[in-house]
């Protein structure tokens, strides 16, 4: 009899057992479920799951009149929803830019490269912003080393071409920083890294007032340019040349 009732105790326990792990696995598969809602919600970060191990790669600063190009390289920690904010950095306002910069920071590893305007002077714009990519991939290779992260990744470029000079996987993509999560992220800290040099040189230079322009070749820039002269070391003097020989001569 006493076999009998402990049997039915044990019985009783056991189901009240299972009918408690049944709800926890429920919680964990809403849980899971909810998750991948949001993840499936961002094309962009589907887009960096068909190649898994991804390394990002965007630059800014090809087309200014003044200052460095920049080009940043990042590798996504860890997904998570704050990052569905993230688009391509020219389609975001600086105040977006600025608030997705810190979010990317601790969302992402993150490396920075830049070409000095000698650089570009001397061996043009594309060497000189190929020759950033590869100062930022360098250094996130760093990164990852102190990481002890020896995963195998593909670099996403933005544009049409590899980038000259570097050995490692890569694709080119056409409008990647509107397609890929982490070309993305770095076009957005590419851009704001450079916004934030251009601001410092604005203190240094305030007639230049390249707090606004960033360098590029607006009516106010180049209106300044003639008036005050060129900068040596911060406007690029193969691009002003190409801008009106009638009155470069009198700024270099």
């Amino acid at each position: 009899m006493n076999v009998i009732f402990l049997s039915l105790r044990n019985l009783a326990s056991n189901e009240l057992f299972l009918s408690h792990f049944i709800t926890f696995v429920n919680i964990i598969n809403f849980f899971i479920a909810t998750i991948m809602e949001e993840v499936m919600d961002n094309p962009l970060y589907l887009y960096d799951l068909e190649y898994k191990n991804v390394i990002g790669v965007d630059e800014a600063g090809r087309g200014p009149l003044a200052g460095p190009v920049v080009a940043a390289a990042v590798i996504l920690k860890e997904y998570s929803e704050e990052l569905d904010e993230i688009n391509d950095s020219k389609k975001l306002t600086e105040k977006k830019r600025e608030k997705l910069y810190d979010i990317i920071m601790k969302n992402f590893y993150v490396a920075v490269g830049i070409s000095t305007v000698e650089e570009i002077d001397k061996m043009n714009i594309l060497n000189a912003d190929f020759l950033a990519m590869r100062r930022a991939l360098k250094d996130l290779e760093n990164i990852k080393k102190d990481k002890k992260d020896k995963k195998e990744y593909i670099v996403l470029v933005d544009g049409n071409l590899k980038i000259k000079e570097y050995s490692g996987k890569q694709l080119p993509i056409v409008k990647g920083d509107a397609k890929s999560l982490s070309v993305a992220a770095a076009s957005i800290i590419a851009k704001v890294t450079r916004d934030r040099f251009m601001k410092d040189l604005a203190n240094i230079y305030p007639d230049y007032s390249f707090e606004k322009h960033k360098g590029y070749g607006t009516k106010a820039h180049i209106e300044a340019i003639k008036d005050k002269g060129a900068i040596e070391g911060v406007h690029r003097k193969v691009f002003l040349r190409k801008i009106n020989n009638t009155w470069i001569k009198k700024v270099l």
